[in-house]
């Protein structure tokens, strides 16, 4: 289903732009692989994309198609990652068994196909693609109003889904092993609610109110406890889908006002990681997002005068 475009021909930035016009979220992948063909933190220069602090491959993901023939121009063989979160899409990966010289486990598509039986339901029909190594991605719209992440195995062995945090291969893609090529271009369904059964979070305990501890009421610190308190509204207030995003900018706020030395880190740590699993963040997740971000904020110090 590779198309080349006029005045570019390269299947790749084809395959791109064609993700795009679906109005998915897309990045290149280097050549022949699946890795994010992306600067890391270690090595960003704080322009651009990231001006307001280093942006990851979920943040940089576009449809923008003037920014897709950049990425893609003078004949580039990037492969194309559909970022899935932000695409509104969950994916299910049925993968194949690795080294499985006897022959005896059975492959995603064969699970995944007893677990509808199981369910009572038919497989699904909806957009699907062809992995390279022979596996299945079919290709889901998230549900509204309901944040998913990724998931390893939860539905059963050699299945995977990808929502929020993950991307998925493009078809056009090309592997040493294969091309990721579309075998049911039918329109994306809805995710089926009996599966969306099975992956939505557990939910959460009640979680306490997110308390400052500034006790001073000097001038100073009203304006401290205003900004932080903003800041935490600005994460528990964010609708489903950017409460990410909206933890990694409240971050590098305070992380501003942390390398000036007005407040404390470890406090700004706990407040935010508070604010972030009360909207269904997971710990782990919410402190590398506001680790990332105090580290943002550092590079360009807020003081508040007494």
């Amino acid at each position: 289903m590779t198309h080349y475009v006029e005045g570019m021909g390269n299947p790749f930035y084809s395959s791109a732009l064609a993700a795009a016009n679906r109005g998915w979220s897309v990045f290149p992948l280097w050549p022949g692989a699946k890795q994010p063909a992306l600067h890391g933190e270690q090595h960003c220069s704080g322009t651009g994309d990231c001006s307001d602090g280093h942006a990851k491959w979920e943040q940089r993901a576009t449809d923008n198609p003037l920014q897709l023939e950049r990425a893609w121009e003078h004949g580039a063989e990037y492969n194309v990652g559909v970022a899935t979160g932000p695409s509104g899409l969950v994916v299910v990966d049925l993968d194949m068994p690795k080294d499985n010289s006897k022959g005896d486990m059975p492959d995603g598509m064969a699970t995944f196909q007893a677990l509808c039986e199981r369910a009572g339901q038919p497989v699904p029909s909806t957009y699907t693609v062809r992995t390279a190594s022979g596996g299945r991605h079919l290709y889901f719209t998230a549900p509204a109003g309901v944040r998913l992440g990724n998931t390893a195995g939860k539905l059963g062995p050699l299945i995977d889904t990808r929502a929020w945090g993950g991307y998925v291969v493009a078809e056009g893609s090309v592997m040493p092993d294969g091309t990721y090529e579309v075998i049911n271009s039918e329109p994306v369904t809805d995710l089926p609610p009996w599966l969306l059964d099975q992956l939505r979070p557990a939910l959460l305990p009640a979680q306490r109110p997110v308390r400052i501890s500034l006790h001073s009421q000097s001038r100073s610190n009203r304006y401290l406890r205003s900004a932080v308190e903003e800041e935490l509204q600005r994460v528990t207030s964010s609708s489903p889908g950017q409460h990410n995003t909206a933890l990694y900018r409240a971050s590098v706020a305070l992380g501003q006002l942390v390398a000036g030395g007005a407040l404390a880190a470890h406090e700004v740590t706990e407040w935010l990681a508070l604010a972030g699993t009360s909207v269904g963040q997971g710990d782990r997740e919410a402190r590398a997002t506001i680790a990332s971000g105090l580290r943002a904020g550092a590079k360009r110090p807020r003081r508040v005068a007494s």
